[in-house]
């Protein structure tokens, strides 16, 4: 029992540019440890933040300054994610001398020394003796959590008929654009899905999400048992995943697609105009083990065993620090 405490972690950080994506991943996986934990913010000036994941950091954001997102005590476990973070976490492990286990999620585009360990979803590329790989990204959404979630009583929710369908829409980015064609289909199939289903729709949208779509779906909302998200505080998307008999999510987020797996509800995915490699190797990993499918099509019903990386990931990290503590 002595031995297990000596190598569990006391203390952990996240750090990242503040970025909601890579934020939420890397809380998704502090909370998942088990150990207290605090966020830690960097946001380096130019020059310096156009020479990372490089390097080197602002002189502004060092250890002795006041205010340093990087200040000490050092951590037993620090988690990182984003391009910015990469050097300011390979300083910690310097500062720390060399006792906080350092962890990046996704490619650090330095290769695998940028960290003690590195999770990559499998549809990146880069492999290594300290890389993870797991089909989907890690997130705040526990299975624990999700039952959670389910067992509440949210009125607004609880009325619907069946099937509840939650409906999450992000928007045009890099590598996705949604033309004016896109948002006619996207909105005709809703309305198709409500017309043959009988189908009551929980509607999400993002800052992304352009005007006259985020119009449509509001326009869908109001005609009939359906609800639809505005922004408003609290954010009912936890419960929207929870409480769907079905789940409908355009292809532009990796990490909207992971989370809504993790309900093992079938997962419907609208292709707007565009793609990448990379998301294409990710829902083909996706449709293989049957999760998603395609939409605008037929309502599924058929479940799948829940698919959540958070915790694989989690368990890999307390395994290998237990490791990398036993050296010391």
């Amino acid at each position: 029992m002595q031995r297990k405490l000596e190598t569990s972690p006391s203390s952990a950080w996240v750090l990242t540019d503040g970025k909601a994506g890579d934020l939420a991943q890397c809380l998704g996986i502090a909370e998942a440890l088990g150990c207290p934990f605090e966020s830690r913010q960097i946001a380096p000036r130019a020059p310096f933040s156009w020479w990372l994941p490089y390097g080197p950091t602002d002189p502004r954001e060092g250890e002795n300054r006041p205010g340093s997102p990087i200040a000490p005590p050092y951590p037993d476990i620090a988690v990182a994610s984003g391009r910015r973070a990469v050097a300011y976490l390979r300083r910690v492990k310097k500062l720390s001398g060399g006792r906080t286990f350092t962890v990046f999620l996704k490619d650090p585009r330095t290769g695998t020394k940028a960290a003690d360990l590195i999770w990559v979803p499998e549809h990146d590329k880069l492999r290594g003796r300290n890389v993870l790989v797991t089909p989907t990204s890690p997130h705040r959404y526990s299975l624990g959590r999700i039952a959670e979630l389910r067992a509440d009583t949210v009125p607004a929710i609880d009325k619907l008929g069946h099937p509840r369908i939650a409906v999450l829409i992000g928007g045009d980015s890099r590598h996705h654009t949604f033309t004016e064609e896109d948002q006619h289909r996207l909105l005709n199939g809703l309305r198709q899905l409500v017309q043959d289903a009988n189908a009551h729709l929980m509607i999400t949208a993002s800052r992304r999400t352009p005007p006259g779509l985020a119009y449509g779906l509001a326009a869908i909302a109001k005609s009939g048992d359906h609800l639809y998200w505005t922004g408003d505080t609290p954010n009912p998307l936890g419960h929207y995943l929870a409480k769907a008999d079905a789940i409908v999510a355009t292809a532009d987020s990796t990490n909207m697609i992971g989370e809504a797996t993790v309900t093992g509800k079938p997962v419907h995915v609208f292709h707007p105009s565009g793609g990448h490699g990379k998301i294409t190797r990710f829902l083909g990993t996706l449709e293989r083990l049957g999760a998603i499918h395609p939409f605008p099509g037929p309502l599924k019903t058929t479940t799948y065993e829940p698919i959540d990386a958070t915790p694989v990931i989690a368990e890999r990290i307390l395994s290998d620090y237990a490791a990398f503590r036993e050296k010391d």
